[in-house]
């Protein structure tokens, strides 16, 4: 259904402005968690927007049980065998602003856009360096992978098809408000929640979109056993991959524009550890477009 992964050579970011007015201004700073019962209780200080996975949950996955552990609770063994996935969402494009369903249509980043994926740069390169960084290959996850690979000085991007948007069939490029009218049939299937059904146009089922972005998960685990490495994705492919790590956890936090969240993958088991979800610490200087589409329940 896809082509293969291909690789690009990373290009000088773009010139990032100053400042914006129409963000939200950042939540309060620091949040506790409670571990699993076999675990004590830890506090854990966070930066200002992020937002910390409460329990761990491990789903099956080729026979591995389903268990419960907390990351504050593994031991340095046990945490060797796991690779690092940090999951970034493409920055703020204008069709996001304008509140239009992208799916698989090709929008640009705006120049928020860009200063996000500046700003995420940054607030990665001061992290352990990554053994690789893969994208989708659509151009406003892309260009923030890019962004990405040229401050933390990385080698290049693999683009990959699978970690593409969900498609959304007949009401890609319309508002929802557009959709309800130009699209009833279309529109019903996208707002359903029955997981099996594809939508008129070509669009993909929710099953389908988890099935091709977690197999996508697992196939880079494969290569980097162990390591670091970045995936930069849309909201809706983030949050099956989310749902697919923590099954028992509903994600209640909206998946903002180069948000990073961290999900710890045995490539051995198969057990998941959702270690950050959602963290938009780094976006102080930019802030979040509250009211921008996508990231959420309706993410595209």
């Amino acid at each position: 259904m896809f082509p293969h992964p291909t690789t690009v050579t990373p290009q000088s970011p773009p010139p990032a402005r100053s400042s914006r007015v129409s963000f939200s201004s950042p939540s309060p700073a620091g949040a506790a968690f409670s571990t699993s019962p076999r675990s004590a209780v830890a506090s854990v200080s966070l930066p200002t927007g992020s937002v910390l996975a409460p329990e761990i949950s491990c789903n099956e996955v080729q026979g591995a049980a389903v268990v419960g552990m907390s990351s504050s609770s593994t031991a340095e063994g046990e945490r060797s065998e796991f690779t690092e996935v940090v999951v970034v969402r493409h920055g703020e494009t204008t069709w996001n602003a304008s509140r239009i369903i992208q799916g698989h249509l090709d929008a640009e980043l705006n120049e928020i856009g860009r200063q996000q994926a500046v700003a995420v740069a940054h607030r990665l390169s001061k992290e352990a360096k990554p053994a690789a960084i893969y994208s989708s290959d659509l151009k406003r996850a892309a260009e923030t992978a890019r962004t990405i690979a040229k401050i933390c000085n990385l080698p290049d991007v693999v683009l990959d098809p699978a970690l593409r948007e969900r498609h959304i069939g007949d009401i890609q490029g319309l508002t929802l408000q557009d959709a309800v009218k130009e699209k009833p049939e279309a529109y019903k299937a996208f707002m359903s929640h029955k997981r099996n059904k594809q939508i008129p146009g070509g669009g993909e089922s929710l099953d389908q979109l988890s099935e091709r972005c977690v197999s996508c998960l697992y196939s880079i685990v494969e290569k980097h056993k162990g390591e670091r490495v970045i995936l930069v994705s849309h909201g809706g492919t983030i949050r099956e991959l989310y749902r697919h790590a923590s099954p028992t956890r509903p994600l209640h936090t909206k998946i903002h524009n180069t948000s990073v969240s961290v999900i710890l993958v045995s490539g051995d088991t198969g057990r998941c550890i959702v270690k950050m979800c959602g963290d938009t610490s780094h976006l102080q200087a930019t802030g979040v477009l509250e009211n921008a589409f996508g990231g959420d329940k309706s993410s595209a």
